[in-house]
């Protein structure tokens, strides 16, 4: 029996705006061959148009594909909770094992975001059914095609949220909260508003201590 293999990875977990988006491609192990043989690798290595074309290859010869969208406001309510052990890194491998459990395959590549590679693992296994084999490793989406793949979705579907919010917002830069545009952005809003929109995730600390600096409230 063919195996069927899954990847899943994220993207905008340190952007400040604009959703986490969690990826998973599914394919039979037989036909993996296919994502080196169309270009796919990390997403980090292409331009974003070059993505946009692997995405829509990717979507012609996976098996299924499952994207889950965090908004803003459930990436605050995990980290001002600040439980230990169940914070953004909790969050992603929920989100990661609701995926997988919806893929339903033998064998799940995942790009770890824990630094411990382990712990990732056991979290995303506690939530999806017995049987299904995970692989938790850093940097899998330069390892192995299937991550790259997923890399790829994730990336190609926070451009789509991303550029909704640049017609609405106008141009905020990278939206790292290091993007001097962003930060820019950012005390823009203070001055104007007096408070973050809803886009941004206010439960970063670089948010908080503009907020305290200009002695603002952040709702």
């Amino acid at each position: 029996m063919v195996r069927r293999i899954a990847g899943v990875d994220d993207a905008g977990r340190g952007c400040v705006i604009g959703p986490l988006v969690v990826a998973g491609v599914l394919m039979p192990e037989d036909k993996l061959k296919l994502l080196e043989q169309i270009g796919v690798r990390d997403s980090k290595e292409l331009t974003p148009k070059r993505r946009e074309r692997l995405a829509e290859e990717i979507r012609k010869i996976a098996e299924k594909i499952k994207v889950v969208k965090v908004p803003p406001s459930e990436v605050d309510r995990i980290v001002f909770r600040g439980v230990k052990y169940r914070r953004l890194n909790w969050l992603e491998a929920k989100v990661m094992a609701q995926v997988i459990s919806e893929l339903k395959p033998e064998i799940a590549y995942v790009d770890a975001s824990d630094v411990l590679e382990e712990r990732f693992k056991e979290q995303i296994l506690e939530e999806i059914p017995a049987g299904i084999e995970v692989v938790s490793e850093h940097d899998a989406d330069a390892k192995y095609p299937i991550v790259s793949a997923a890399s790829i979705i994730a990336k190609t579907e926070r451009d789509k949220e991303i550029q909704k919010l640049r017609m609405k917002y106008g141009d905020f830069g990278s939206g790292y909260p290091s993007d001097p545009k962003t930060r820019e952005f950012l005390l823009k809003c203070l001055r104007e508003r007096g408070k973050y929109p809803d886009c941004v995730r206010k439960s970063w600390k670089t948010l908080r201590r503009l907020a305290e600096e200009r002695q603002e409230t952040l709702f």
